[in-house]
């Protein structure tokens, strides 16, 4: 069981006092969240990709090629790159970039986007949105393969036996499949045979036991081995002294972000009720001390089937020394709590 965080590089405005950090200095600081995931022994750190005022990382490559110079164990993926408007070139080439920095702990997470402000941003047609993306992945999987590509394309300039450089400092990079949870993307994922990650942030995350099923059964039907495929998911949550302290903390700049995109996409209010729905044990939102939020990752474990879990933290902005805490007491009290559990109940049920 591997346990992580994820982030989309918030600078949305402080809820009590207006102020916005600057994306530079959120930048920065998210460099040093990631060396402190790595310091206190936690397994993968994402950085989403987003092209708009209230998040500052258009490139997670770079931002974690600083960090990579600076961890030793920590796993370095995207969460996610919006692989429909990007070039798979040149997104291999960067992944590789990060791989060779770190010592071979690159990932990618490739997504359609839930955001889609880089579609007009780099001239693509959202009627394309999943032709675009089915096409670039071949071309990124082609490529993650061979050093010489042959590929024909339709929306990108297709390719004739041409090596892509620098190689990945891996056999291959992994690429995983990055979904809101639709079937269609998880038999996709399952057909490829690539592992599988869930952004779990509404409903019941048991819902979600469905979409593995599915995953693992159109792997098998397509050939692969299941055992070796995993599914992960990501989650907002933040982890306190205290529950009640973590709630307090965590509800205002979490209502404030979600109240936004809910203006922009139609969705009804998030209120405290709401929150603390979600914050029950069958709910998505993992927040808490460290023993609840354990409680529930074991929960998901144990009834979806995650094998990877990553703790998207902040939603919204909130102080910096408040989000290094919650890293920390992620690393060094809940994920001692999840593995070891974990780790018995499998040794029971083998």
């Amino acid at each position: 069981m591997e346990i992580g965080v994820t982030t989309f590089v918030e600078t949305t405005p402080d809820v009590e006092t207006g102020q916005v950090t600057s994306h530079a200095e959120r930048i920065r600081e998210v460099v040093e969240e990631i060396v402190l995931a790595d310091q206190v022994g936690l397994d993968v750190f994402g950085v989403g990709e987003h092209h708009r005022v209230d998040y500052a990382c258009s490139s997670p490559a770079v931002l974690l090629a600083a960090a990579a110079a600076q961890t030793k164990n920590i796993k370095l993926t995207s969460a996610v790159s919006v692989l429909s408007s990007d070039d798979p070139v040149r997104l291999y080439q960067q992944f590789a970039t990060v791989d060779a920095i770190s010592n071979g702990r690159a990932e990618i997470m490739a997504g359609r986007g839930s955001f889609i402000e880089s579609f007009p941003l780099f001239g693509y047609d959202l009627q394309d949105y999943d032709a675009l993306f089915d096409e670039k992945l071949d071309l990124l999987l082609k490529i993650n393969e061979a050093e010489k590509v042959t590929w024909n394309g339709t929306y990108r300039p297709s390719i004739h036996n041409l090596g892509v450089y620098p190689r990945s400092d891996q056999d291959r990079l992994p690429i995983w499949i990055a979904s809101g949870g639709t079937p269609q993307s998880a038999v996709r994922a399952g057909v490829l045979g690539l592992p599988l990650v869930l952004a779990i942030i509404g409903g019941s995350p048991l819902q979600f036991a469905r979409v593995v099923e599915l995953y693992k059964q159109a792997a098998k039907q397509a050939g692969h081995d299941v055992s070796k495929l995993k599914v992960a998911s990501h989650s907002h949550g933040f982890v306190g002294e205290t529950t009640a302290e973590a709630k307090d903390k965590f509800f205002p700049s979490t209502a404030q972000a979600v109240n936004v995109l809910g203006r922009e996409r139609g969705w009804g209010p998030y209120t405290r009720n709401t929150f603390e729905s979600a914050s029950t044990l069958e709910g998505a939102l993992y927040v808490g001390d460290a023993e609840t939020v354990a409680e529930k990752i074991i929960f998901l474990r144990k009834n979806v089937g995650v094998e990877r879990f990553m703790l998207h933290v902040p939603v919204g902005s909130m102080p910096h020394q408040e989000v290094m805490r919650a890293i920390e007491l992620l690393g060094t009290e809940v994920a001692p709590l999840v593995k070891t559990e974990i780790a018995q109940w499998e040794a029971q049920n083998m």
